[in-house]
């Protein structure tokens, strides 16, 4: 097992009652639809970052209100060939963003590491939240088509709730919906900034999933780095208290 990488100085010694996880990149493999389904659009990987610049300024707006969901998705495609220097009408943009959606929903998977992970939280009797920078019914579906809905106890969705990660709201509504404190509970995601230094600014247990050690960021003191969601059992038990709790 990869070994846990902290910046703690000190054990800590409040009991653990639950864990939070980030959806995509963390459980489900969004990134690896996502190109597969662009690639599928535009024949080839090329235009990869300005599909994410243009999905992180549109998913935020449609988290404002500013639009729902459906709108959003429109609104990005028809912003994205404008940077590609296609200018589409909203008949052409509709045609490819259904048939982007299409291959990307078919190309869904969870990642290796996941079913054994949450299947290891439900049987410890720790209780379990998705906390997720999306925007909805969306994300609900697909939480749903990967099988994972039966193992949250609670579901928070940035775009339901108006606030996103790292806002310290969106941590404490999960907090509350489990009826736990922030300091007894872990947060877990792929983003360093949103999710696990955001977790550690509200209260909670920050943990970054470094995949691979794959980033060369470096995390900031009070946030714990995992390379694999395998590595989080031997976190809860060994590095913070999860009594009558045995690690993988």
């Amino acid at each position: 097992m990869t070994p846990v990488l902290s910046a703690f100085t000190t054990r800590k010694t409040v009991e653990i009652r639950a864990v939070c996880l980030d959806i995509d990149d963390t459980l489900i493999d969004y990134d690896g639809s996502a190109r597969t389904a662009l690639t599928a659009l535009v024949g080839h990987d090329d235009a990869w970052p300005a599909w994410q610049r243009t999905t992180d300024e549109h998913v935020a707006r449609a988290i404002s209100g500013e639009f729902d969901y459906d709108t959003m998705r429109w609104e990005r495609t028809k912003a994205f060939f404008a940077v590609l220097g296609e200018h589409l009408d909203d008949a052409e943009v509709r045609r490819r963003e259904d048939s982007r959606l299409a291959v990307m929903e078919r190309s869904w998977r969870v990642f290796d590491d996941t079913l054994p992970l949450l299947d290891w939280l439900r049987a410890s009797g720790i209780k379990v939240a998705a906390v997720t920078n999306a925007s909805g019914a969306r994300q609900r579906a697909k939480i749903a088509a990967v099988g994972l809905s039966e193992f949250f106890d609670d579901v928070v969705i940035a775009g339901e709730l108006g606030v996103a990660k790292p806002d310290p709201v969106i941590f404490h509504t999960a907090c509350l919906d489990l009826d736990v404190l922030p300091a007894e509970t872990v947060h877990v995601g792929d983003r360093l900034d949103l999710d696990a230094i955001g977790a550690r600014d509200a209260g909670m247990h920050g943990v970054w999933l470094n995949r691979d050690g794959a980033s060369d960021q470096t995390a900031p003191a009070g946030v714990w780095t995992i390379t694999s969601l395998a590595d989080l059992p031997e976190l809860l038990v060994c590095e913070l208290s999860t009594p009558g709790v045995d690690a993988l």
